[in-house]
């Protein structure tokens, strides 16, 4: 057979191997699992290369139109896009080892984590690399924040509802969940008064479906009641055993609802996750948010997984009896649980839909506005670390419902903000991988603790 020939199945449109051992696709995402480094962007691009160009097990249309269906759900859309390629090619069994597989090893490794965080973090050496962690986390927040804000804001409406969420979770600590509510409907709003959507690209595919099933509302119907229960049952269980204030059921259901408005990845949750975790539950600091953060980037899988460091140290802190270490892996467990089954739900529910879904003008102007507002929460995701990276004690002071952030001048990092301002030249200027500047800006704070 020559290379034209073995190429000409890809090339047909919508095309997806249907034929590879289950095994065999058990072994690729294992490896795509161990070595998803890179954020978003890396791992969609490492799932191109390897199931695009090198194994051909879904051709370039197909891979795309299964992106663009993914962008339009809540949660991590890397790990949603193997998970709707592993149901494509092997159903369900195939789309749950994809999610599991491309989690489950950066879970184990962030988890190992912060158990050496929560045991070592007060030796100088540790605090040094977290410093530096810390330090550069800021830069990679700004990177993402240019980079998101190329994609997301093509009109002057964007612009407006950027700014417009970026003042309300900045200076009026309006609730995440209600930035997106209200992005929504100004983005469906929009979408009915004008020809076009705020943005181009979500909708008008006539590229056909190659999942379709003979009744899709009954498989829908039937994957909400079976991963309902998977998703809420143990958390019902763990109110009822527990009570609704004991941190464990406080965790379930804190996630469980950040699974459902993470639009926009883990960027923007993190504003919400701040503004709860650490203000409202006083589980970790704002300084621990950021090392969370760096935790995270330096591991395989979704970057969403900074939050199992928050579930960790919850439980590690919380009032629960246990000994700390198994408390916090507890709740590590119950945080990896509700944060990442809901996208099975989404996946197995909505795959079915997925042409009705993205040929909706209606729906794709309101995911688009959310998308907009999205890039002003991580603006304010950007400001609000970098006013506790580079100074060590900021106030706040109110003036009617306006809460303003007051950093203290003579608290300002020199050291910090010489880590942060390398890193984003490293990251900006020369393109240098985000792995790579993590782990000078970790040796850097180290050597400056050390010698300091």
């Amino acid at each position: 057979m020559t290379a034209a020939e073995m190429k000409a199945p890809a090339q047909a449109e919508g095309f997806v191997a249907t034929g590879v051992p289950f095994r065999e696709a058990l072994s690729v995402w294992a490896k795509i699992g161990l070595i998803n480094f890179g954020g978003p962007a890396g791992q969609i691009a490492l799932m191109h290369r390897i199931l695009v160009e090198e194994k051909r097990w879904i051709d370039e249309a197909r891979f795309l139109h299964a992106l663009n269906y993914c962008m339009l759900l809540p949660g991590p859309e890397a790990m949603q896009l193997a998970a709707y390629v592993g149901w494509l090619m092997h159903g369900t069994r195939g789309g749950l080892a994809a999610g599991v597989l491309f989690v489950f090893p950066g879970f184990l490794v962030l988890l190992a984590l912060s158990i050496v965080y929560a045991l070592y973090a007060e030796i100088a050496a540790v605090q040094g690399v977290l410093f530096g962690l810390k330090a550069a986390v800021l830069a990679v927040i700004a990177e993402a924040l240019l980079r998101l804000s190329r994609r997301a804001l093509k009109s002057r409406a964007a612009f407006v509802i950027a700014a417009a969420a970026f003042l309300a979770i900045a200076f009026f600590s309006v609730p995440f969940p209600l930035i997106v509510a209200a992005a929504a409907v100004t983005g469906f709003f929009l979408a009915r008064r004008e020809s076009t959507p705020l943005r181009s690209g979500t909708v008008g595919t006539d590229r056909p479906s190659l999942a379709r099933p003979e009744d899709p509302w009954a498989e829908s119907a039937r994957a909400v009641l079976v991963w309902g229960v998977v998703w809420l049952g143990p958390v019902s269980l763990l109110a009822l055993l527990l009570g609704l204030h004991h941190v464990f059921t406080q965790e379930a259901l804190f996630f469980s609802k950040v699974a459902v408005v993470t639009f926009g990845g883990a960027y923007a949750v993190l504003a919400y996750v701040a503004q709860q975790a650490v203000e409202a539950q006083g589980w970790l600091t704002p300084g621990e948010m950021l090392t969370g953060l760096g935790l995270a980037e330096t591991t395989p899988g979704p970057l969403i997984l900074v939050l199992i460091f928050v579930g960790f140290l919850g439980g590690y802190r919380g009032e629960t009896g246990l000994d700390p270490l198994l408390a916090g892996t507890i709740g590590a467990v119950v945080t990896l649980w509700t944060t990442f089954v809901p996208s099975f739900l989404f996946i197995f529910a909505g795959a079915p839909f997925i042409e009705r879904l993205r040929d909706n003008r209606y729906l794709a102007g309101a995911l688009a506005a959310v998308t907009a507002a999205v890039v002003g929460v991580v603006a304010n995701l950007a400001f609000w670390f970098g006013l506790h990276v580079l100074f060590g004690n900021v106030d706040e002071a109110g003036v009617g419902p306006v809460t303003l952030p007051i950093p203290e001048p003579t608290s300002f990092d020199p050291a910090a903000a010489l880590i942060a301002l390398a890193a984003g030249v490293a990251l900006l200027r020369f393109h240098v991988g985000v792995v790579t500047v993590l782990a000078c800006a970790a040796a850097a704070g180290a050597l400056i603790r050390l010698l300091g």
